[in-house]
């Protein structure tokens, strides 16, 4: 299902703003939906590559409001419906504000997308939905488990994209991402904590919890595994993990990082860093059978050597000076 204009939702965040680079560098034709602001910021948007950069049309507006997503869908045959709140420790403190722009804002996707029945959805999912494992590797089927209100509120979002293909035969695509990196990744996540620190030249690594495990997936592969869903009329219907099939500790992959950066640290858990107890999702390691059969898509940075291989790349993105710059290092960020 190839289609001639996409609306990226949330294109001026990290995922997004890379997901708008490869669809247009596919030669497709994208509109980016952007939080509307009064600087006329486009997020990461303006650090695209210069070659990207004037190739796709901005559409400013704003996911929880029904008029500004009816027009951004405008002519539009596919949607990707990545414009979410995500910082899990601050959906401790505004639930509220994450069921009003996860939930509220992908009703108002759905709703738009049934104006134009031909229009295919794919709905933005997050391996958070599961909880701790139960068993490994984790499959589609395996039980939803909300173990904070961002995990709730994307359960609820994808239900709903789920029950509109089941009511109304809407196109929608649920692809549910693995804890993705890259370049332009804001400090809220672990592997931008852990790079920043390193390159300001710490001696005293802070982070959260160590022992809980993740399946990193370098974003180039996420965005790939995206662009895939569009042209698989089999996933329709379907919830789909992308995930590497690689699980590693949260203090290996500081340690990991150090070895890649030449730091030799002592690495330390501040209990500011760390979720509550029945919150913290444990472990994360993902089958992706479902994504090589529907999807044709397997990661190309897989294991640790892959895992090496993307964190090189963030890594030389992170400690050049100007990109550097534009994060704090010294404070938590929720």
């Amino acid at each position: 299902m190839v289609s001639n204009k996409i609306l990226v939702t949330g294109a001026d965040g990290f995922i997004g703003s890379h997901l708008v680079e490869r669809l247009v560098r596919s030669g497709r034709a994208v509109r980016a939906m952007v939080l509307y602001n009064a600087r006329d910021s486009r997020g990461w948007l303006d650090h695209v590559s210069s070659e990207v950069s004037e190739q796709f049309e901005v559409f400013a507006g704003d996911v929880r409001d029904q008029g500004s997503v009816r027009g951004a869908m405008q002519g539009c045959e596919a949607v990707m419906h990545l414009a979410a709140l995500i910082g899990i420790p601050y959906s401790y403190q505004v639930p509220y504000s994450y069921i009003d722009t996860n939930v509220v804002g992908t009703l108002n996707v759905l709703e738009a997308a049934r104006g134009h029945p031909s229009v295919h959805v794919i709905q933005t999912s997050t391996s958070e939905v599961y909880g701790t494992a139960r068993e490994v590797p984790i499959t589609e089927a395996h039980a939803l488990n909300a173990q904070s209100p961002y995990a709730a509120s994307k359960i609820a979002a994808d239900q709903l994209a789920l029950s509109f293909h089941a009511s109304f035969g809407l196109p929608v695509t649920v692809v549910r991402p693995f804890n993705t990196y890259g370049p332009r990744q804001s400090m809220r996540a672990v592997i931008p904590t852990i790079i920043t620190q390193l390159a300001r030249g710490e001696q005293r690594l802070r982070l959260g919890s160590l022992h809980p495990t993740r399946d990193l997936n370098f974003v180039a592969d996420v965005t790939r595994a995206f662009e895939a869903a569009l042209d698989a009329p089999a996933a329709i219907g379907q919830v789909v993990n992308v995930g590497s099939g690689y699980e590693i500790s949260v203090g290996d992959l500081a340690k990991l990082i150090g070895e890649e950066m030449g730091a030799c640290v002592e690495i330390v858990s501040e209990e500011a860093r760390v979720r509550p107890q029945a919150s913290e999702v444990e472990r994360l390691l993902a089958s992706n059978d479902r994504a090589r059969a529907l999807l044709g898509w397997t990661p190309q940075t897989p294991g640790k050597e892959g895992l090496r291989l993307g964190l090189r790349k963030t890594i030389e993105w992170f400690t050049q000076p100007v990109n550097l710059d534009s994060y704090r290092s010294g404070t938590y960020t929720v």
